[in-house]
C-alpha cells in the first residue's frame, strides 16, 4: 500500500512514511493511492468481530500484517491532547509537544494535559483558536529536512493513521445498526457525525468508497464552513470563529476537506492543490460544480444552534438518563429533528466523541447537573504546567527552538 499527497507533488511513502509525518512535503494530505473494495462476504465475516479485531482486520488492509501485533490493540478515548499525552507520557526516546487553544478548551480539558509533568510531556497554551495554533504546526512540517532531522510526527487528525483508525467507527456503527445482513444489496444505514476539522467526516467518506452501505450526515456548531460547502459550494471562512458550547468543534480551517475533496474528484491531485491554494490565498473559493454534485451524493449537512445543543442535552437525559456531551449533542439534534416529522426514516446511528464530565460548564447550561468522576475532581488539586504562546510571539520559531533542544543525543527522538 502506497500513500500519496492530496496535492500530487512529494513522492509517495509507504505506511511508514505516512505514519511518521504530517503535512505532505508539498502541503497536501497523505492518502491511499488505491481504495481496497470490499465484497459482500467481508462485510459479513466482519460484523462478528468484536472492536478491537475489527479494527486489526480493517488496518491490516492499510498497513500490511507484518507490521501489526496480532495479540495486542490499545486505544485511548477522549480529546486528542490528553489521549496522546496518556499514550506517550513517561516514554523513553520520545517527547510530546502539545499546543492547547486558552480559553477554547474546556477548563478540565486544560488540567488534563496541563498536570502531567511528565520530562517527555511539553504543554504550550496558545493565545489564540485551533486554527491559528495549526498555522505554526503546518510551518514547521513544511521544512522537511528538519522533520526528518528531528523526527518528527503528528498525532491529530493531518495524520493519515488518526483517519484510518476513526473508519473503524463507521463500519462498527454500521454491523450494530444494519437491519439484515442477509440482503442483496447490504441495506444502508444513516450515520451522523459531530465534526470540526472532517476527520471522522473523511473516514465515513473513505468508508463509503470501499463499499460500505452508509449514508452520512455531517452536524456541526455554528462555525458551518462545512455545512455551507455542502449545501452551497462555499469553502470560505466567516468573520471570525464563534465560541459555542461545543468548543472542539469551533473551527473555521477544516483541514481534512482535502482529502475529501481528492477523494470525490476521483484523486485529482491537480484541481484539489488549485482549489486548496486558492483558499489559502483568499480564504474563499467555490467548488466547482462537477465536485459540488458529487459531495451532496455523498454526504448530507445541518449546523446547530447552543440553544439546540442544550435542548437535545436536557431531552436526552429526560427520555433515556444519558447525559450527552455537547459535541454528541450536535449529532442528536439533528436525529431528534428528523424523528419528530414522524416519518420513515433509515437506521441511524449518532457518533458520540467525548464524555460529558470534561464539559461541566454544557451541562450546567442545559439545566442538568454535572456528573463529575473523583480522578477528574482531583485534577483541580494539582500541579500545572504549561508555557504561553503569546501574540506577538514567534510561534513557530518557540516550536522550532523546542524541538531542537529536546533532540539532543542524550534524550532520543522529539
Amino acid at each position: 500500500m502506497w500513500y500519496v499527497s492530496t496535492r500530487g507533488m512529494a513522492p509517495r511513502v509507504d505506511f511508514e512514511g505516512a505514519l511518521f509525518s504530517g503535512y505532505a512535503p508539498d502541503g497536501g494530505l497523505f492518502m491511499p493511492e488505491e481504495l481496497p473494495q470490499l465484497h459482500i462476504q467481508t462485510l459479513r465475516q466482519w460484523s462478528a468481530l468484536s472492536y478491537p479485531s475489527l479494527v486489526k482486520e480493517l488496518c491490516t488492509l492499510f498497513i500490511g500484517p507484518e507490521l501489526i501485533p496480532r495479540d495486542v490493540l490499545n486505544g485511548t478515548s477522549g480529546d486528542t491532547g490528553s489521549a496522546a499525552i496518556e499514550s506517550v507520557q513517561g516514554a523513553k526516546n520520545v517527547d510530546i509537544i502539545v499546543l492547547l487553544p486558552q480559553g477554547h478548551c474546556t477548563k478540565i480539558q486544560e488540567l488534563q494535559m496541563t498536570t502531567v509533568l511528565s520530562e517527555n510531556v511539553h504543554v504550550f497554551g496558545v493565545e489564540g483558536n485551533s486554527d491559528e495554533l495549526d498555522e505554526p504546526i503546518k510551518a514547521v512540517f513544511a521544512d522537511v529536512a528538519f522533520v526528518k532531522k528531528h523526527n518528527l510526527m503528528s498525532l491529530n487528525s493531518i495524520n493519515w493513521s488518526r483517519v484510518l483508525v476513526q473508519m473503524a467507527h463507521h463500519f462498527f456503527a454500521y454491523f450494530q445498526c444494519a437491519s439484515s445482513l442477509d440482503t442483496h444489496p447490504l441495506p444502508p444505514v444513516e450515520v451522523v457525525v459531530p465534526t470540526g476539522a472532517a476527520g471522522n467526516l473523511a473516514a465515513g467518506c473513505i468508508a463509503q468508497k470501499m463499499g460500505l452501505p452508509i449514508r452520512l450526515v455531517v452536524a456541526v456548531n455554528r462555525n458551518d464552513i462545512i455545512h455551507r460547502t455542502v449545501q452551497r459550494g462555499d469553502f470560505s471562512l466567516s468573520e471570525a470563529v464563534e465560541p459555542t458550547l461545543a468548543s472542539a468543534m469551533d473551527i473555521q480551517v477544516p483541514y481534512n476537506m482535502e482529502r475529501i475533496f481528492w477523494l470525490l474528484s476521483g484523486s485529482d491531485s491537480q484541481g484539489t492543490r488549485a482549489l486548496m491554494e486558492q483558499f489559502e490565498r483568499t480564504q474563499s473559493t467555490s467548488l466547482p460544480k462537477e465536485l459540488h454534485s458529487k459531495l451532496l451524493g455523498a454526504v448530507t449537512s445541518e449546523s446547530v444552534s447552543d440553544e439546540a445543543i442544550t435542548r437535545t442535552m436536557g431531552r436526552c437525559w429526560e427520555e433515556n438518563r444519558y447525559l450527552l456531551c455537547p459535541h454528541s449533542a450536535v449529532a442528536v439534534s439533528y436525529h431528534y429533528r428528523q424523528t419528530d416529522r414522524q416519518q420513515p426514516s433509515l437506521p441511524r446511528c449518532c457518533l458520540a466523541p467525548a464524555s460529558a464530565a470534561k464539559f461541566p460548564e454544557a451541562v450546567l447550561a442545559a439545566g442538568l447537573t454535572p456528573e463529575t468522576p473523583a480522578e477528574i475532581l482531583a485534577l483541580e488539586f494539582k500541579e500545572t504546567r504549561c508555557t504561553p504562546m503569546q501574540k506577538g510571539d514567534d510561534w513557530t520559531l518557540m516550536l522550532r527552538n523546542t524541538i531542537e533542544s529536546l533532540s539532543w543525543p542524550q534524550r532520543g527522538h522529539s
